[in-house]
């Protein structure tokens, strides 16, 4: 049985990371890669509101109640986890501290320009971490659906919404594909089992480079 498409992206992150990294979840599908992390990597996640050594999500019934990730969600510890204070937790992201940082998108555009904190005229309580997350992590990727809720494609030639950064982008997994950002351009570098190249590009709005030959699937 197929995965659903969230759980998929997130199952194909988790191969970005390696072990003994420092990794920042963002809202959304990135919080989703918890599920399909192979701990014996022993990475460290952290959270901006101030945790190191982050695990996996707790349901109310068994979650301690003061222990909570960025987005409010309650949370599980690994042995030897630190708590600090936000400006110690910002001076790590910074300090370029974080080897990957996963984060959604609202829009992407092909010099890896980031849109993911606002649409115009909705309410939004701020741009938050993202930010400095988007600028200071030493790998950025973006997990999203290939398409917005109505079928919108989500990575353009330029970005309409406002921007969280500017060409901080390195890599984009959807549940079609793995795409990555080169010198301003997309290069597709791998298609999920299920899709093909037509779909992809029919569902991309901006210029993809496509390698000759068959590319890896996921």
């Amino acid at each position: 049985m197929s995965l659903p498409s969230k759980d998929k992206i997130a199952r194909r992150a988790e191969q970005e990371i390696i072990a003994n990294q420092v990794v920042n979840l963002g809202i959304g599908i990135p919080t989703l890669i918890l599920k399909y992390l192979n701990w014996e990597k022993r990475v460290q996640i952290h959270s901006e509101n101030g945790i190191l050594g982050m695990k996996s999500h707790c349901s109310r019934e068994t979650a301690d109640r003061n222990l909570i990730d960025a987005g409010g969600g309650y949370i599980g510890l690994v042995t030897g986890a630190s708590f600090f204070d936000s400006s110690l937790s910002f001076a790590l992201v910074r300090g370029g501290r974080l080897d990957i940082a996963f984060l959604g998108a609202l829009e992407i555009s092909t010099r890896g320009d980031l849109a993911n904190w606002m649409i115009p005229g909705k309410y939004t309580p701020g741009i938050g971490g993202g930010m400095e997350l988007a600028q200071k992590a030493r790998r950025l990727i973006i997990t999203t659906l290939h398409t917005d809720r109505k079928g919108k494609p989500k990575i353009l030639t330029s970005c309409n919404l406002p921007l969280t950064a500017k060409a901080c982008v390195d890599r984009i997994i959807t549940e079609l594909a793995v795409i990555d950002v080169v010198d301003g351009q997309l290069q597709l570098v791998e298609i999920a089992e299920e899709a093909t190249l037509e779909e992809i590009v029919e569902k991309t709005a901006a210029p993809l480079m496509v390698p000759d030959g068959e590319l890896p699937r996921f």
